[in-house]
């Protein structure tokens, strides 16, 4: 008995080792990888870049790179930020701005080994915003306003309460000098791709963590993330991630588009069955392309799914609505799924600045041209250009030229916030999404992409 005991012994241990553990699997070209910074880097050539994956990485339904896993680039290039140097410019801020471009270079295993990496240069990171879609709302144009109100006042709300707030004020007084530091701001993403067949060896698997309750709810904080909430999965209804692999903008996509996405990773029935496997691909179309006009009316965006197509099996037809999206700007979904622009708080600023401009003017016969008198000439130019707008209104010059500059400030303000083109939509290849669908039965749609997709 104790002979058989022995034997059994490293049996077992080497099952466990095996179940414990990441399968070894190769990633075929072309592997999204999203992945964003954890701090601040100096805007720099030679910058050490240390990212995380956003999403975990699956291959054949096995999860091969859990969420966090680190990447580590350098910075190689810096571009100039043109559009951004032009409006810096406009309110006297002379800093010529860039836009870093990384390389990625090596993988950060969980045992701590690394992997050489090999991608194309990753460019035009910013931070993400998650588009989330609210639940179905009950009242017409009103009630759109109160929510596009409510919208506004967690943002502004935020921008004193929220986190961080210490930094955003030494950033605010950085903005408002005529040259200032350049950083590359904690949470920039960006989505790369392998550039050829990676080798993964076997690694130990991540340990499972309980999910914690979920924190209180403020005011000022956005509605829980569709991709961050647990699916409620019904009989045929699924909550999927995918990655787009058509880019779309609001000002070229046009409506009958065809589109498509691929599944990012596995979906479960209760039986712990698979239902839908990573690499199954969502085919739809474009429905609604409205690019951005002036008068800051932004773009419009709407797209959907029709077809479902698992590996190796046949197409079948699905009902989908668009419930979460990442994106470079802060967009806003509606429980339609249609995509916009978030909405703008259009008064605070351009009121301010319109009141900081005015002080100049607002004086006595006890002002004179004291203390006081230079104190509401420096806020008063500051409206206008800062910094600079500050000293010039301190340098003793008349308070109607001081207050020119303030109101000037404010017209670039009413300027981009009314009468601007307004912002468009776009969604780069490879952007992660999140739908609803629910299976549906009709007749399969064509692929042809000059057919229409109708439901």
């Amino acid at each position: 008995m104790t002979f058989r005991r022995s034997l059994l012994l490293p049996f077992l241990l080497t099952s466990c080792a095996a179940l414990c553990q990441t399968p070894s699997v190769t990633l075929p070209a072309g592997t999204p990888f999203p992945v964003q910074t954890d701090d601040h880097l100096p805007m720099r050539v030679g910058q050490p870049v240390r990212a995380e994956l956003i999403y975990p990485v699956y291959v054949d339904n096995q999860l091969v790179l859990p969420k966090h896993t680190i990447l580590s680039g350098t910075v190689i290039k810096l571009r100039s930020d043109r559009s951004r140097r032009i409006r810096a410019r406009l309110g006297g801020d002379l800093t010529p701005f860039h836009i870093p471009v990384v390389s990625f270079t090596q993988i950060i295993l969980s045992d701590g080994s690394t992997l050489p990496f090999s991608s194309g240069p990753a460019t035009d990171g910013s931070p993400i915003y998650r588009a989330v879609a609210p639940p179905p709302t009950k009242g017409g144009f009103f009630r759109q306003q109160f929510d596009n109100g409510l919208s506004i006042a967690r943002d502004d709300i935020a921008i004193f309460i929220a986190p961080g707030r210490g930094d955003r004020l030494k950033q605010f007084v950085y903005n408002r000098l005529p040259y200032h530091p350049e950083r590359i701001e904690k949470g920039t993403a960006w989505t790369i791709e392998t550039g050829a067949p990676l080798d993964i060896p076997a690694q130990p698997a991540p340990p499972v963590v309980a999910i914690a309750p979920a924190p209180k709810h403020h005011f000022w904080q956005k509605p829980i993330p569709a991709a961050e909430a647990p699916p409620d999965n019904g009989p045929g209804m699924w909550t999927i991630q995918a990655y787009l692999a058509n880019p779309l903008s609001s000002e070229t996509s046009t409506a009958g588009q065809v589109i498509k996405a691929t599944v990012a990773q596995p979906i479960y029935n209760p039986d712990h069955t698979i239902a839908i496997p990573q690499g199954a691909t969502l085919v739809g179309a474009v429905t609604r392309a409205k690019p951005a006009r002036r008068f800051g009316r932004t773009g419009t965006l709407n797209f959907s799914f029709r077809q479902l197509t698992l590996p190796g099996g046949e197409p079948q037809n699905v009902e989908t609505t668009l419930t979460g999206a990442d994106s470079d700007q802060a967009l806003a979904l509606n429980s339609e799924g249609q995509v916009k622009s978030k909405p703008q708080d259009k008064l605070s600023v351009p009121i301010f600045l319109a009141l900081l401009a005015s002080r100049p003017l607002d004086r006595d016969h006890h002002d004179g041209g004291g203390d006081n008198g230079l104190g509401k000439n420096a806020a008063g130019g500051a409206a206008g250009l800062g910094f600079v707008g500050s000293i010039i209104g301190l340098s003793g010059v008349s308070p109607n030229v001081v207050a020119g500059i303030g109101y000037y400030g404010a017209a670039l303000a009413v300027y981009y916030r009314w009468i601007a083109r307004g912002k468009k939509i776009t969604f780069p290849r490879d952007t992660r999404i999140v739908v609803q669908t629910v299976a549906r039965h009709s007749e399969v749609m064509h692929a042809d992409p000059s057919r229409a997709i109708h439901r």
